[in-house]
């Protein structure tokens, strides 16, 4: 069998895994990518519709979940939004701000590909694609040793980017939490996080014929509130404020809408009643709401008639109603169309400073395998060069 030595080999040609490669190689050590798929990088292609959501000026350690929050913010401090812009300007990459503080490529997610692997190649990083690791071991010099297409390889320090199990289509896999647990780590329970919710029986019913209609929400869960649109699918409902609320939510929780965001309810519904006596509801809510949406919230849960016939006490009971829609969501889409994995490698077994393993010397964990989950909007990209620049420069 063939052997080949090296100083670091990271497991994964992702987001997290190519920075950190970059970043060990840049200090003079021999670095080997071993990516499973036939190509790195996969993730970054398809993200932000093919322009890459690359960073969001606002991240903060506020913007994502784990069952440790304080463990995000020593490798969030020390490589931030500016550091990734910067080497984005270097490498001459247009970008703008969409929203929110959320940064894309003007042109295609292309050039961060590009980007990281050109730095990469600068560096002398070897990276390798179709390269599925079967054992891995630790030598009895303390020298870890994967089996792969290459053949035996050898290297002091194994760092493990194999991201979670969102997209299979792309290559994820669970081969980051199956190489913890044999090492003595716990993987925190995973679900599929920044994904659409699915409708079932009677309120799939209520819902349908009016896929494709889309207008902006607040989404409100477990003590979280995100304000953007709302997508009714052929499945449920999606769109920017669904996934960001879904990742809080879960089976049998309350899961609550308001309509008209930024809208003084009261005062609007006395307002029409007061000017616009004889007018429908339903015609006048279709006048802040989509007409097929606000058709059917007064066919199933608003009664409509002419503004002059509604009491004050009825007029309370529809501005709640608006305020404080019920969505009653039977699951989620799984981890077939969601964005990333909630839960993964518990953390307190993760020094927050190096990545390394407090169980085992030389092996670190990076980016989404880990449970550290970002918000929508470009967070998950930030955690994934943070974590990995703090592990690259620990080497």
């Amino acid at each position: 069998m063939t052997r080949l030595e090296t100083d670091v080999v990271v497991v994964g040609g992702g987001a997290a895994g190519l920075l950190c490669a970059m970043t060990a190689g840049a200090r003079g050590l021999r670095v080997l990518v071993l990516e499973g798929s036939n190509r790195v990088g996969k993730k970054i292609l398809m993200s932000g519709g093919g322009r890459c959501n690359f960073t969001n000026t606002g991240t903060g350690p506020d913007n994502y979940l784990s069952a440790n929050p304080h463990f995000v913010k020593s490798a969030l401090a020390r490589y931030t939004p500016w550091h990734f812009l910067e080497l984005v300007e270097r490498h001459r990459i247009a970008w703008h701000e969409k929203e929110l503080g959320q940064l894309f490529c003007d042109d295609s997610s292309k050039l961060v590909v590009r980007m990281l692997l050109d730095e990469c190649a600068q560096a002398g990083v070897r990276v390798e694609t179709q390269a599925a690791i079967g054992t891995v071991g630790v030598g009895d010099d303390g020298r870890f040793e994967l089996d792969c297409r290459l053949g035996r390889v050898q290297a002091t320090r194994l760092v493990v980017a194999s991201g979670g199990l969102s997209i299979p289509s792309l290559g994820a896999s669970g081969f980051g939490y199956r190489l913890a647990e044999q090492y003595g780590h716990a993987v925190l329970p995973t679900r599929a996080g920044l994904v659409p919710l699915t409708l079932s029986g009677k309120h799939q019913e209520r819902m349908d014929g009016l896929a494709g209609v889309a207008f902006p929400v607040e989404a409100r869960c477990n003590g979280q509130a995100f304000r953007n649109a709302m997508l009714v699918t052929h499945r449920g409902v999606s769109g920017p404020a669904i996934l960001q609320i879904s990742s809080y939510w879960q089976p049998g929780d309350e899961l609550r809408i308001d309509l008209l965001p930024g809208h003084d309810v009261d005062a609007l519904l006395a307002g029409w009643r007061h000017d616009r006596p004889d007018a429908e509801l339903r015609t006048l809510l279709a006048e802040v709401l989509p007409r097929r949406f606000a058709q059917r919230l007064t066919e199933v849960w608003l009664p409509s008639r002419p503004m002059r016939q509604y009491s004050a006490p009825q007029l309370r009971e529809a501005a709640t109603l608006l305020r404080d829609w019920p969505l009653v969501a039977s699951g989620t889409e799984g981890y077939r169309t969601a964005e990333v994995t909630l839960g993964g490698i518990d953390t307190r077994e993760v020094s927050s400073t190096t990545f390394e393993s407090r169980r085992v010397p030389g092996l670190h964990f990076i980016g989404e395998v880990l449970d550290v989950t970002g918000w929508l909007g470009g967070y998950n990209f930030q955690w994934a060069w943070a974590s990995a620049h703090a592990a690259g420069s620990a080497f």
